[in-house]
């Protein structure tokens, strides 16, 4: 009996030391003894003693870790187990326990041992890294996505200025406007995509809020339901913001197809702005604002509302409350990304039955007036004759190139990759003018091809193109000197300043 008190003693002197949760439990998973481990979840101890060990566990996992501690018993071998507590104040964890029995002097099994550990944090940090890869893989999946459709999208927006030459009556350049605008949406989806995988900045320039506005309300008017009313409230006297026209569109376009979603018998959709003065006070209030001017643009639904529980978690990528296949729960997700990186931040006001609203705060830019954009498309700069080397694997990109450039006073040369670039311009070096190259081919790419080009001639003038996202940087990693560079798919406008540009640089 002296043994066993001495025994008790030191059990209870190591479990009261340690950091796991060590429980004792009788044979209906009613706990004898809880040490002091379970007090940050549970509260006091021992409170816990003579309850039910299972009614804590989250309902979904209750069943599961009652059978395995039946099992247990009957079998008296123990089991490690994942599951989830719901702790006094209503929070999650997730637990790893490991159980085994005690038995009596006659042999048979009189109480449970269980060591738990609290492994939330392990368990955040897996999901972190597992999001981590999934961005990764999406990033990746992206790439080859932009490459391969940029290739497709650069022929047909290179023709359009063609035929807008050849076919001038009023009909055939409407309809040409319309595939342009279409096509130049296209390329404008790939960057989006492009830009949220590899987390690519967008191109930034002063910025008229109220037109990407317009064009939003446009768009909803023409394919929401008709329940749906959508009302426009803007100013004309909006101040200018610095910002990329195509991720404006997509904060917007995804806040508006949220907004839709919430009202599935109807309602109303009002988006409205306004300039606006942050003083310092209204500043410290929130983490990421700064006193100064503003645009407000602000986006209100009289939809379900976005419950309490969840109106902090709205931004946290891959959340979502829409089913499977309904949504990604990326949308929120990256539009925070977005006002983020333009310098803004975001309230959120949400009523259960009542609607949301959504207050985008975008730095303005008002030391520039609002002037508004002369339609009149400029004259596009013409060559004189000089020539020009088109390296590209896509031979469609290859031969509408040659015509735009033919038809705008240059001679072409062309080359199907890197190798026969070379070869072309060793007979004609000095009569090149400039190289324009893809910088995904295969055989020898780009960043091969430019190497050697250089080494051949240092002064000679490179454009780079790509399907891909790249910037001044990309080439500083790679120690690659060009001129330019070009994003496919490009207009003719484009290519023929860039060429230009290079041509008449001092």
């Amino acid at each position: 009996e002296l043994a066993l008190c001495k025994s008790e003693e030191q059990f209870r002197l190591i479990s009261e030391n340690v950091a796991d949760m060590i429980a004792v439990l009788d044979l209906d998973g009613k706990r004898i003894y809880n040490n002091p481990a379970y007090k940050p979840i549970f509260g006091d101890p021992k409170l816990l003693e003579g309850t039910d060990s299972f009614q804590e566990i989250h309902p979904d996992d209750r069943e599961k870790i009652k059978r395995i501690f039946k099992e247990t018993v009957e079998t008296g071998i123990g089991h490690q187990s994942e599951y989830r507590f719901v702790a006094k104040d209503g929070s999650i964890h997730f637990i790893e326990s490991n159980g085994s029995i005690i038995r009596n002097e006659k042999g048979k099994v009189s109480n449970v041992v269980v060591v738990s550990r609290d492994i939330t944090e392990k368990k955040s940090i897996e999901q972190q890294l597992l999001r981590s890869q999934r961005m990764e893989s999406i990033g990746t999946l992206a790439g080859g996505i932009a490459h391969d459709l940029n290739n497709v999208l650069a022929p047909i927006m290179l023709a359009l200025e063609i035929l807008r030459k050849k076919h001038t009556d009023a009909d055939s350049q409407r309809m040409l406007e319309t595939m342009g605008t279409s096509a130049k949406r296209g390329s404008d989806i790939v960057k989006q995509v492009l830009a949220f995988g590899r987390g690519v900045e967008g191109e930034h320039s002063l910025l008229q809020p109220r037109h990407v506005i317009n064009e939003i309300v446009k768009i909803a008017q023409e394919t929401f339901q008709k329940n749906i009313q959508i009302r426009n409230d803007v100013p004309k006297d909006l101040w200018l913001i610095n910002a990329d026209p195509t991720q404006m569109h997509q904060v917007l376009l995804n806040t508006f197809v949220n907004a839709r979603d919430a009202m599935p018998s109807g309602g109303t959709l009002t988006i409205s702005a306004e300039n606006i003065r942050l003083g310092e006070n209204y500043a410290r209030m929130q983490i990421e604002a700064k006193a100064g001017n503003y645009v407000l643009i602000s986006v209100t639904d009289t939809g379900t509302g976005i419950p309490h529980e969840i109106l902090e978690r709205i931004f946290e990528p891959f959340f979502t409350t829409k089913e499977i296949g309904k949504g990604t729960g990326l949308g929120l997700s990256t539009v925070r990304s977005i006002i983020k990186n333009h310098g803004g931040f975001i309230d959120v006001y949400s009523e259960k039955n009542k609607g949301t609203t959504f207050k985008f705060y975008l730095p303005a830019e008002i030391k520039y007036q609002a002037i508004e954009k002369d339609e009149k498309k400029p004259e596009l700069p013409l060559g004189n004759g000089e020539l020009i080397l088109v390296v590209d694997d896509e031979a469609s990109i290859r031969e509408i190139t040659k015509e735009t450039l033919e038809a705008s006073g240059y001679k072409v040369l062309t080359a199907n990759d890197g190798t026969e670039a070379i070869a072309i311009y060793a007979d004609n070096d000095q009569n090149i003018d400039v190289v324009i190259t893809d910088m995904m081919m295969p055989f020898m790419d780009g960043a091969t091809t430019i190497r050697a080009l250089k080494r051949m001639n240092p002064a000679v003038k490179i454009i780079a193109a790509s399907g891909m996202a790249m910037n001044k940087d990309t080439f500083i990693a790679e120690d690659l000197t060009v001129d330019a560079f070009i994003s496919k798919p490009y207009t003719a406008e484009k290519l023929l300043k860039a060429i230009d540009e290079i041509l008449h640089q001092k």
